[in-house]
């Protein structure tokens, strides 16, 4: 009998568990929430069958790490970084948190890699093509304070360099996708 000592894992999934480590986050994966986290370190992410056929766990945790740094240093002890999804007030957040997702993944080319999910998508998908531009949605100044925090905080090396290896990734699969796979560049 063969003895097994080694499993396989997804090299995206590797990517960005190992970036969530590097920035003090545990990732378990659960199918009682799309995303929470406890407050205390732990962020669950719900199972593969529990979400979008477009989702990644790389997205969600980049999504909850966008959030995270909208809210600033004091939201790592709140559970869900203090946020109330179900408060319309709360939605502001919410748009920061896609401005600045976008403007992470544009560095790479991997807008629509990492797009939103959720109820979320349209105002995602209607973003302009420099997300911290100057305008008239009050999100904009939260996500340019979170941008700062991204590029000069605790968090920038490890969020900078898991951007890079998917970036390396999708590069490496150019060509050897159909136009079905959330991978596949026009």
């Amino acid at each position: 009998m063969r003895k097994i000592t080694k499993s396989y894992a997804d090299p995206l999934d590797l990517v960005w568990t190992y970036a969530a480590a590097q920035m003090g986050i545990q990732v378990v994966r659960s199918a009682e929430v799309n995303a929470s986290w406890n407050g205390a370190g732990v962020l669950a992410i719900g199972t593969p069958e529990t979400l979008d056929p477009d989702d990644s766990l790389a997205q969600m945790i980049l999504h909850e790490t966008c959030h995270a740094l909208c809210e600033g240093p004091d939201c790592l002890s709140l559970p869900d970084w203090g946020l109330d999804n179900f408060n319309p007030a709360k939605r502001v957040h919410e748009h920061a948190c896609l401005r600045l997702q976008a403007a992470l993944a544009d560095q790479h080319g991997l807008r629509e890699f990492f797009a939103s999910t959720t109820m979320f998508r349209a105002y995602y998908d209607r973003l302009p093509a420099d997300p911290l531009a100057d305008g008239d949605d009050p999100a904009i100044d939260m996500a340019r304070t979170a941008w700062q925090r991204a590029q000069t905080g605790p968090w920038s090396a490890p969020l900078r360099e898991a951007l890079e290896r998917t970036a390396l990734i999708a590069r490496a699969l150019e060509g050897a996708t159909t136009p079905e796979s959330l991978w596949h560049r026009d």
